[in-house]
């Protein structure tokens, strides 16, 4: 990695840690709608079979949702019916581990990804391209790979290329679906 990325690792991996869930839901948010727009609420018995099977993750809590966040969520599912079945079960999993994570996780998930956004385009793709590398490994060598960073104290993980190489990318979070 270049000397310009290494001070950047700390922030990929907590957004590798904490923030991959949260990508997809909050990208999309759309801005709030005035207090005139406000939809009316829509009970989870309310919702088409199409609409219940895409939102499934969401059943326990959806008639706990504000109506703004509910209309949003319904606006999505139309546009996810018509993508191909993989990538519809692909975001199921994303609402799935979003649903599990604690009110920080969710907060530091934003947060991240904000910190993300806000890196110059360079140095965004290659985080991305070092993910991608990650991803590409056998998943016995990521499973390594995962278990020497968690041993490492968090001082040491500034380190990381300089003791591995720089083909040798730091690991995902544990609930990544690209994790074995």
């Amino acid at each position: 990695m270049t000397r310009i990325l290494r001070p950047l690792l700390p922030l990929l991996l907590a957004a590798l840690l904490g923030g991959v869930a949260a990508a997809p839901l909050h990208a999309q948010d759309a801005p709030p709608a005035s207090r005139g727009d406000m939809p009316p609420p829509r009970p989870w018995n309310s919702l088409d079979p199409a609409q219940r099977d895409v939102l499934a993750p969401l059943q326990k809590t959806w008639d706990s949702l504000s109506p703004r966040k509910q209309s949003r969520m319904l606006q999505r599912a139309e546009r996810w019916a018509t993508l191909p079945p993989e990538r519809r079960e692909e975001i199921r999993q994303h609402i799935a581990r979003w649903q599990q994570m604690t009110p920080d996780e969710r907060h530091q998930a934003r947060e991240n990804m904000r910190k993300f956004h806000q890196l110059p385009r360079q140095q965004r793709e290659q985080l991305h391209a070092t993910f991608e590398r990650f991803q590409q490994l056998p998943p016995a060598q990521r499973e390594q790979l995962i278990r020497e960073w968690h041993a490492l104290p968090p001082a040491e993980r500034l380190h990381w290329d300089e003791r591995h190489g720089h083909d040798r990318p730091p690991p995902p979070p544990p609930g990544d679906p690209g994790h074995p």
